[in-house]
């Protein structure tokens, strides 16, 4: 009887010394008003949205349109910027739009029909950038499994919506200044390289 009523007054210690740190802990920091510096925080963690609720918070920031291009059932590519890297590579950003009033399946077209590029799914694999004066023309990088450098697993975009897209290229020299943009279904825009 003594062994058992040993362990329960040691559970009861124990359980009293962890409800005290935990109050302790919990009344520490109290009376202390927010720093200037830092708003002051109602809530733990926000929540993350869906993947369509991040891309129209990117969409709705305001940028600057280089091109837009005008494809079929009412989509719209407004290329906002293209960067040149110290590796050699082109990216191009932009913002593909819904602006017809009903929700429209991605053309997989628009993947191009590179069998290679097709079977890893509806991508913007098929744009190309052609340079005239140099007479080249540059299509999107593949990794090692033959998986474009550029947005994927386009399906549908609901009506008024869009989606922040981009797409990796070959840069082309230097002294090009130039390139004309394709993409299936959209009609050319030319881009002016840095």
């Amino acid at each position: 009887m003594n062994a058992r009523y040993a362990r329960k007054t040691r559970r009861g210690v124990v359980a009293v010394a962890i409800t005290s740190v935990a109050l302790f802990v919990a009344g520490c920091g109290a009376d202390e008003k927010p720093s200037g510096n830092k708003p002051a925080s109602t809530s733990a963690t926000p929540q993350q949205g869906s993947s369509a609720t991040r891309e129209s918070q990117e969409a709705e920031e305001p940028t600057e349109t280089l091109a837009l291009l005008k494809g079929q059932k009412g989509l719209e590519l407004a290329i906002s910027s293209t960067e040149r890297d110290a590796g050699g590579f082109l990216t191009i950003k932009g913002q593909l739009k819904n602006t017809s009033e009903s929700s429209t399946i991605i053309p997989s077209r628009l993947s191009g029909d590179e069998t290679e590029v097709v079977k890893h799914g509806n991508s913007l694999g098929g744009a190309t950038l052609v340079d005239s004066v140099g007479k080249k023309r540059y299509y999107v990088l593949r990794d090692t499994d033959g998986r474009p450098l550029t947005t994927s697993g386009l399906s549908n975009l609901a009506a008024g919506r869009s989606i922040s897209v981009f797409l990796q290229f070959p840069a082309p020299p230097a002294s090009t200044t130039e390139v004309s943009f394709q993409l299936p279904t959209f009609e050319p825009a030319t881009l002016k390289l840095s």
